[in-house]
């Protein structure tokens, strides 16, 4: 061994390390463009075929008395490289010593090629090897893998986060398995929280505020009683119980002919109708002898029951009689209704307020959500168009939710109610197909914004919506690209359940631990390496890769405009004294 002696040398192998001497660093073969993330392959002595590649993650130095350097590189076994054929662990390699070098460029494409063999179909790219400046190494994914499985991208702000889920997207969009013309079969919808995302799209449906119509109809037990109920409020339990009557009742009512009829079953129903049946309820007087006698001015009505006088009661808002105690002049007594004691009173002003909403109004509750079907409703999220729509593009790969007009207190319900009509969507499409040959991606831009870890009542329905398709959206063909600065504040229940990551630079201490926690890869301390990533660079790790990967993503055809404002040079202008207040407060107000 002392006439062989190498420069690169293992000296030590731990079950997730390795470490190397390197007597003369300008020596060490490729040394000039070794830095943490460099990729080293070790050699076995007894199987010249077989080759361990792992990924340096520091450097270190000892000096000894006669002032003698001693360079150390640890490092992360990654796999093995065997006829050329790269596979996952290191349990082949045979105990040191063994010479280290840098990983060739033929070696490291041979890696990432070995991770496409099995159809070319399968293959999706949009990086290249961040530490390769000299040559081009692309560096892809298994697109399946990618894609049914659910992914993360999660970065500070400026760290390139949202260039790259429109270039993955964007990639996405132009694959195709001939030269055909049109569109490929990809079906993308995005919320877009920022407004961030139509620069990158040109051609997408994009849906904002105006043009968003989202029936109440639609919404679900938790949806309606998050939209109609006050958090906290003592009667809760007594207004979601009549909220719940009063609405399936004008349910059968408008749905006659429907068997069962639930609160929450997705039939038509008129919510002004329900405002003028609990404006009555709060009014009623009723005879003291009979509840069903009720005393609507100018003459009492008997009902036969309960149901047939909500029935006319959704009809109009009527005038009662005035209460008094029974005598043997007046007759019998006149006393409040069950609900006329103010109990319901404030529930009642937060339910017209919210009907009467004109932003609401917009999208939610106007004569367009009455009017239009379970079909178009659909139609317009998967990119299909509908018919009481003009739009520029009738047929997109691409949806665009674009969410920056919607009133914060119902965005976490608009995203849920979304989320819950795409996810049952899948699911009924593969019920009656036996397959989704349509899969759906939803991305969440911001997705901290409304389905963090909080247990607040007001995000309890994108929660449970987002959490379901989470952990078992891709057993139907829809799955989740979760965007976020903020990981940390991220419901865990949806983390967790992605599989693969785009981490790029994290700068917060909270942010960096909890992504580290829930890497499904054990990298030691390469993730260290999170707050130190340039713009544009990324920790790429997961099960659609050969190995976890430091990439550089490719640029954008159209770039989103999410571009930081320059404060400097627009401060260096001349004094703006063209500022339109009065156009800018009369867009605020409307």
């Amino acid at each position: 061994m002392a006439d062989s002696k190498v420069n690169g040398e293992v000296i030590a192998v731990l079950p997730n390390k390795v470490k190397i001497k390197v007597d003369d660093l300008n020596a060490f073969k490729g040394a000039e463009q070794l830095k943490v993330g460099s990729y080293i392959q070790i050699a076995d002595n007894e199987n010249s075929s077989i080759k361990l590649i792992a990924i340096i993650e520091s450097f270190l130095i000892e000096v000894n008395e006669t002032g003698d350097r001693k360079y150390l590189i640890e490092a992360n076994p990654l796999g093995t490289i065997e006829d050329g054929n790269f596979r996952r662990g290191g349990d082949s390699i045979a105990l040191p010593p063994k010479e280290a070098t840098k990983a060739s460029v033929e070696d490291i494409r041979s890696i990432y090629a070995s991770g496409s063999k099995e159809s070319k179909y399968e293959r999706f790219c949009f990086a290249e090897l961040a530490q390769s400046p000299k040559e081009r190494i692309e560096v892809p994914v298994n697109g399946n893998k990618f894609f049914n499985k659910h992914f993360a991208i999660v970065g500070s702000t400026g760290s390139g986060k949202s260039h790259t889920t429109a270039k993955v997207l964007q990639n996405a969009t132009k694959e195709k398995k001939s030269d055909f013309k049109g569109l490929n079969n990809s079906h993308i919808i995005i919320f877009d929280i920022h407004s961030e995302y139509s620069t990158a799209f040109p051609n997408a449906n994009i849906i904002n505020i105006d043009d968003l119509v989202l029936p109440y109809w639609l919404l679900n037990a938790d949806e309606l009683e998050e939209l109609f109920l006050e958090s906290g409020d003592n009667n809760n339990y007594n207004q979601s119980s009549i909220l719940r009557a009063i609405i399936t009742e004008n349910k059968e009512s408008n749905n006659p002919g429907v068997g069962k009829v639930y609160f929450d079953s997705p039939l038509k129903f008129d919510i002004n109708e329900v405002l003028n049946c609990f404006y009555n309820l709060k009014k009623e007087t009723v005879n003291s002898d009979n509840e069903l006698d009720i005393q609507i001015s100018p003459s009492s009505k008997i009902f036969a029951s309960e149901k047939e006088k909500y029935e006319h009661y959704f009809k109009a808002v009527y005038d009662f009689s005035n209460t008094r105690r029974s005598s043997a002049a007046a007759g019998h007594g006149i006393s409040n209704g069950i609900f006329a004691d103010g109990k319901i009173d404030k529930f009642i002003s937060r339910l017209s307020a919210k009907v009467n909403n004109p932003r609401l109004q917009q999208f939610l509750f106007g004569s367009k959500s009455k009017t239009i079907t379970f079909e178009d409703t659909l139609k317009q999220f998967l990119g299909y168009g509908y018919k009481e729509t003009v739009r520029k593009n009738a047929k997109s790969n691409v949806t665009i939710i674009d969410l920056s007009g919607v009133p914060f207190e119902v965005l976490s319900i608009t995203v849920s109610l979304i989320s819950r009509l795409l996810f049952d969507f899948a699911y009924y499409y593969k019920k009656n197909l036996g397959d989704n040959d349509i899969p759906l991606l939803l991305v969440y831009e911001e997705a901290h914004k409304y389905v963090p870890k909080s247990d607040l009542a007001r995000f309890k329905s994108s929660r449970a919506s987002i959490e379901r398709i989470a952990k078992e959206g891709r057993k139907y063909g829809i799955s989740l690209a979760i965007v976020s600065q903020r990981p940390s504040e991220l419901s865990e229940t949806i983390f967790s359940q992605c599989n693969n990551f785009i981490a790029m630079r994290l700068t917060n201490p909270e942010d960096q631990n909890y992504v580290k926690r829930l890497l499904p890869d054990s990298l030691g301390s390469v993730t260290d390496i999170l707050p130190s990533l340039q713009s544009g660079e990324a920790l790429l790790i997961g099960e659609a890769t050969v190995m976890p990967s430091i990439i550089k993503i490719d640029r954008c055809e159209h770039e989103p405009s999410s571009n930081d404002i320059l404060y400097l040079e627009k401060w260096k202008n001349e004094w703006n004294s063209k500022i339109d207040f009065k156009d800018i407060t009369a867009k605020w107000m409307s």
